[in-house]
């Protein structure tokens, strides 16, 4: 068993924890490198499992880093929430003969391939995003304009924010604060929500993930910009198209052995959590 560390040493409190993940991984596997997580690796690299550590963006790099090798991704949590993060230090710790066994839980994720055409119909980025794809104003922040195109070219045009295009595992991010709707990760779809659409009647939409959603720029600001992941950005202007579509390989995440997906939405999101009650005669 061959396992790779990834991680993003600048972030506070990432040495300690990569110092007792280095260790637990030493007893059952041979360590195959240790890398930053936003270098590139090398082509013949050979691992059977790659261990993240770090926060969400940690962890979605690492992600978009192994998609396509098929490499099981465990994410071992540094940052404040974790929701990609099935382990802390300590369950790693508890948990990594099995983890890295030769037969873990492995839940496979959807990603997006996004791509972004100018006017003139060549291609000026490839990129992919695990949690979604975002075209936001940027400055100095006037509404844009966009036209949304879905199934056989169907869509509206509307002005805004801009749009936001995520998988289901993105669904409790960004598109849950802009009031899109939590799609379980086991769904295969994408979620399109408008952010601060200028109109009562845009609402969110759930579409098969078969589908090419495109969102062409007719009506732009010298700051507006796609954002995949909340991490890489990329400058738009008027004319260009993004067009984010189901990536041909899932992402894959190692599970903590007996979690589910809504522990960790009550545990980390409250979802559903009631409201704080006075004791009476308080």
């Amino acid at each position: 068993m061959r396992a790779v560390l990834l991680s993003a040493r600048a972030r506070a409190g990432t040495d300690a924890v990569l110092a007792r993940v280095r260790a637990a991984v030493a007893r059952h596997a041979e360590v195959a490198g240790e890398f930053d997580v936003n270098e590139e690796l090398p082509a013949g690299l050979r691992a059977d499992r790659a261990v993240a550590v770090g926060g969400d963006g940690t962890i979605m790099a690492a992600l978009r880093q192994f998609v396509d090798r098929g490499v099981p991704v465990v994410g071992v949590n540094v940052g404040r929430l974790g929701f990609l993060a099935e382990f802390d230090a300590a369950e790693f710790e508890r948990h990594a003969a099995q983890v890295l066994g030769p037969s873990p839980a492995v839940r496979e994720r959807m990603a997006l391939s996004v791509q972004v055409r100018g006017a003139d119909g060549a291609v000026r980025y490839e990129g992919l995003a695990v949690n979604d794809a975002v075209v936001t104003a940027g400055a100095p922040f006037r509404m844009i304009e966009l036209a949304l195109r879905l199934e056989d070219g169907h869509g509206p045009e509307f002005q805004g924010d801009g749009i936001i295009i995520a998988t289901p595992v993105g669904s409790t991010a960004y598109n849950a604060s802009a009031g899109g709707p939590i799609v379980h990760p086991d769904v295969e779809a994408i979620v399109v929500t408008p952010s601060a659409a200028h109109s009562l009647a845009f609402r969110p939409v759930v579409v098969p993930a078969g589908l090419d959603v495109s969102a062409r720029v007719v009506r732009a600001n010298e700051g507006t910009t796609l954002v995949l992941d909340g991490h890489i950005n990329v400058g738009l202007r008027v004319g260009d198209t993004v067009t984010a579509r189901r990536h041909g390989a899932k992402a894959r995440i190692v599970a903590r052995p007996g979690s589910s997906y809504w522990d960790t939405l009550v545990g980390k999101m409250r979802w559903a959590e009631t409201p704080n009650y006075r004791a009476p005669g308080a």
